[in-house]
């Protein structure tokens, strides 16, 4: 096993392009090898994560709580638990998703590696299970369904379905490198939720009905073998992270507002959808009740729900999790957990935490830092969290595409 990097790497991998994929894809579906020997491994006791779990020491968590360095994962973006536990899937905003393994079950990892090494992957950000055990990776522009991969992931050749062919999620004409980490989710009517950023700051007029019809700027929903795809969710920037009320089982879900309009404007979103259809403001609205520049003197055509908490403004929320779990105490029961990425271009930064939003009975929204402390007393990012998930014993993984990390959250009294 190895761990290749570098310009021959790149070179080899350009040249075989999508016809390699192809011819592997197809060889896979017709449960046939594809050659394809050794996966990429990362080692984990390296000075890289002595170095990290020093700065944890440095994250400020409400009494209880400890975080804890579990594994090293390069680029770990959206993540995905086996449903019995056995393995952690990792997405990435390049072209590899990670398989993680506790095997020894002491609550830290012991073994990563690359997930299907044989195919060709392009921004596979968003990873979900069904409660059957299907695992779903959103790309770019593409959504693959993997049966019982909870158990064949230690191979590189794996059933792949292409439930949603390459080149279909979106126009191809519209793909772009900006605003495509998608987020996949099974809901609780078993049909994929699926976002879909728009690719610019603020979208010029012509592209609103494609967008419209299509889903772009939106979240999208079909059944979990791609047909009857229709879009339930209108008006959205930018959202990178959703997931469904245990108890209501409505939709919720974080969105990323305009930038360049000031340091404190526009706040950033965390929206409640209650019914299919519903329409979030942009590009009217910037974030919150904030205009756009760009529409700033038109007459708003659609019903617009307003966010359920608004957050300090370019944090960058990204990814979310109900919290349903046991270790915690009740307060945290029904609770979102959601990470801020951090600022990329405020004066002074912000973010770079965990969130947690308390709901009440009537559904309005409260929400406050969790864990901090990734930003330091110069200004400067010692990490930059991504996604917060939960795992079967109660505790919280937070995945860190900065540091290359995913740490753990546990609480004792």
């Amino acid at each position: 096993m190895k761990y290749l990097i570098g310009a021959v790497t790149t070179a080899c991998t350009l040249m075989a392009g999508a016809s390699y994929a192809q011819t592997n894809l197809e060889k896979l579906g017709a449960f046939k090898v594809t050659g394809t020997k050794e996966h990429t491994v990362i080692e984990q006791d390296t000075k890289t994560a002595d170095s990290l779990r020093k700065v944890l020491e440095g994250i400020s968590l409400p009494p209880g709580f400890k975080i804890e360095l579990y594994a090293l994962v390069p680029d770990a973006r959206h993540m995905a638990m086996a449903p019995q536990g056995t393995v952690l899937f990792v997405g990435t905003k390049k072209d590899k998703v990670w398989a993680v393994m506790d095997r020894d079950r002491d609550r830290v990892a012991d073994e990563v590696k690359d997930f299907a090494p044989s195919l060709e992957l392009d921004v596979p950000n968003g990873v979900a299970f069904s409660r059957d055990g299907f695992l779903f990776i959103a790309e770019r522009n593409r959504v693959m369904m993997y049966p019982a991969a909870e158990f064949f992931h230690e191979s590189p050749d794996v059933v792949a379905v292409p439930i949603v062919p390459q080149g279909t999620l979106i126009p191809v004409e519209e793909e772009s490198y900006n605003h495509t980490a998608r987020v996949v989710k099974v809901g609780p009517d078993d049909k994929l939720y699926i976002s879909l950023g728009q690719p610019f700051n603020v979208p010029p007029a012509e592209k609103l009905d494609l967008y419209t019809e299509t889903g772009i700027g939106g979240i999208i929903r079909m059944n979990r073998d791609g047909t009857e795809r229709e879009v339930y969710t209108y008006g959205v920037r930018n959202s990178v992270g959703h997931d469904f009320h245990p108890v209501t089982g409505e939709l919720w879900w974080t969105d990323n507002q305009v930038d360049g309009m000031g340091d404190d404007i526009p706040p950033g979103e965390i929206n409640r959808q209650t019914e299919m259809g519903q329409h979030f403001g942009f590009p009217w609205y910037g974030g919150g009740s904030v205009r756009t520049t760009e529409y700033a003197d038109q007459e708003i055509p659609v019903d617009v729900v307003m966010p359920a908490s608004e957050t300090i403004a370019h944090a960058a929320d990204l990814g979310m999790s109900f919290y349903t779990g046991k270790m915690f105490p009740e307060k945290y029961q029904n609770a979102i957990f959601s990470a801020q990425h951090g600022s990329w271009n405020r004066t002074t930064p912000v973010g770079a935490r965990v969130m947690v939003t308390f709901i009440d009975e009537e559904g309005a929204a409260t929400t406050e830092p969790f864990a901090e402390g990734w930003i330091d007393e110069n200004g400067e990012y010692d990490g930059r969290p991504v996604d917060v998930i939960q795992m079967k014993d109660g505790s919280l993984l937070v995945s860190d595409d900065f540091a290359n990390a995913i740490y753990r959250i546990s609480y004792s009294e």
